[in-house]
């Protein structure tokens, strides 16, 4: 790591940290929308169970961030990435266990949204994440 780097100031780290909070709460509020509501549950009962956990992790990991347990932090927040996406090409694509609604459905503008969302939290995650385990805070 360079000197530069080395001595960014802590806001620098906050507006990151920020950043990364923001978009795991948009990653929770967009999956309780497409859910229809904080209360239901979707069929089948495991994708409604996926939807509430991925929820509760994404307002973890958005609280960690925040309080400055960064590396836990990143960690979750990559974890909230990548699951909704992974998520997002098996229902389209080969489909999963019992739930066949989604197959094709490609260009569903709640599901493109969320793609981007969890796109730029994985971009902005994974480095961070990478960082702090080298150094002791971020």
């Amino acid at each position: 790591m360079s000197h530069r780097a080395a001595r960014r100031p802590a806001a620098t780290w906050w507006v990151a940290r920020l950043a990364g909070a923001l978009l795991c709460l948009a990653v929770a509020v967009i999956h309780v929308k497409d859910q229809g509501g904080v209360t239901a549950t979707r069929d089948p009962y495991y994708i409604g169970v996926a939807y509430h956990v991925l929820e509760i992790v994404a307002v973890i990991a958005a609280a960690l961030l925040l309080v400055g347990l960064v590396r836990l932090g990143w960690l979750l927040a990559a974890g909230v990435a990548v699951g909704p996406l992974l998520g997002y090409i098996l229902s389209r694509g080969p489909g999963l266990p019992h739930y066949s609604d989604d197959i094709g459905n490609w260009t569903e503008p709640l599901g493109l949204l969320s793609l981007a969302v969890e796109g730029a939290l994985l971009l902005l995650s994974v480095p961070l994440l990478v960082r702090s385990l080298h150094r002791r805070t971020y």
